[in-house]
């Protein structure tokens, strides 16, 4: 009998991009946060003489062979069980493609936990990880869930705490964003420094100052300090003293995640209280310097995520990852639906969808992984 698995989707919290790499790939630090919304990944397999890989999908822009992540990590990972299998993957995309919500990455990792469970054999956890990272940066972050700390080009992996689950919407755009470009823009725009910006960012340690960014803003190293100073912030404001990390109990009275501690009780206060310290602290994402002017639309739709003092805001709105997606997050599903009717009032001249959901916490991503 085929294998289930819900695939889901992420958003960034925060991204900050440093400088490129001798491999051509950029330093990055990123908060990752698991969404509910997710794609349906079927696999079949059996033992076989001879590995056979077959991929099905409802959408006509994601490629059905060798190029599509999901065969990538199945065919390399028999490789590495020393294993021959026949192989059906059929996807059933709901997410939007090039969409900076981690779609394909998050399929890659479904169709592995697939062919896992189908197989009855699994690669030992740190394998597993390194299997991932080889195949896509956002992949391994796909079998963690919840919130992660990534870094590297974001394939190197670190569970942080959670927040507990809070409303989100998301928006997309008819536009597709190429993340490649995204990358060359930034680094067309982190090349034009002003000569003082560039003493300053030598004081302060950017190799060579050559990551500064014109117009007075931060270095790319100063974002990336920022931000992983931020996420250590971010774990130490759930973590018991000598726990390593360990969620502290919220509300001794209430099971954690029930739906009454989640809706108006303490774990929604300290998820706002989380986020609003996130914001004040700067977490923001780069690439939104070099996507806005090239799509001014996404501009005008983070600001209708967002809204004013009047209009029941989001705690914080932002691009998620390159894009096209943007997300808010929001005090109470009201307010996100508040949020929804904002934009939607607007899709006439935006072309955008809205997605209503939530954030997923590492606990719930895995009960509800495998869709039986």
């Amino acid at each position: 009998m085929a294998t289930r698995v819900r695939s889901y989707s992420k958003i960034n919290l925060g991204l900050a991009i440093g400088p490129a790499r001798a491999d051509g790939f950029h330093a990055l630090t990123t908060l990752y946060q698991t969404l509910d919304l997710h794609d349906v990944v079927t696999v079949s397999a059996r033992r076989a003489a001879q590995t056979r890989i077959s991929l099905t999908t409802n959408h006509r822009f994601v490629p059905t062979d060798e190029r599509n992540t999901a065969w990538k990590i199945v065919d390399r990972c028999l490789e590495r069980l020393g294993l021959a299998a026949e192989v059906e993957i059929a996807i059933e995309k709901n997410l939007p493609v090039q969409g900076g919500m981690g779609a394909g990455s998050a399929n890659a990792a479904a169709a592995l936990l697939g062919l896992e469970r189908e197989l009855g054999v699994a690669l030992p956890g740190a394998a597993r990880l390194e299997l991932a990272a080889v195949v896509g940066s956002d992949v391994p972050l796909f079998l963690l869930g919840g919130a992660v700390l990534g870094l590297g080009r974001g394939e190197q992996v670190v569970p942080l705490p959670d927040l507990p689950p809070m409303a989100c919407l998301v928006a997309v755009p008819e536009v597709g964003v190429s993340t490649p470009q995204a990358f060359r823009d930034w680094d067309a725009l982190a090349g034009t420094v002003d000569p003082t910006l560039r003493d300053t960012a030598a004081k302060d340690g950017a190799p060579g100052g050559g990551t500064a960014r014109s117009g007075g803003g931060l270095t790319a190293a100063a974002g990336i300090d920022r931000l992983r100073e931020l996420s250590l912030a971010y774990a130490s404001l759930y973590a018991e003293p000598g726990t390593s990390g360990i969620v502290r109990s919220l509300n001794p009275e209430k099971k954690q995640g029930s739906s009454d501690d989640v809706q108006g009780g303490f774990r929604n206060d300290l998820a706002e209280n989380t986020l609003l310290s996130l914001v004040r602290t700067g977490v923001e994402n780069d690439f939104e310097q070099v996507v806005f002017p090239a799509y001014p639309s996404l501009r005008e739709i983070k600001r209708l995520l967002m809204g004013t003092d009047s209009e029941a805001p989001a705690l914080y709105a932002a691009l998620s990852g390159s894009g096209s997606a943007l997300f808010g997050l929001y005090r109470s599903v009201a307010d996100a639906r508040a949020a929804q009717q904002r934009v939607q009032s607007a899709a006439s001249e935006t072309g955008v969808r809205t997605l209503l959901t939530e954030t997923l916490p590492r606990a719930a991503y895995w009960e509800r992984m495998f869709a039986g």
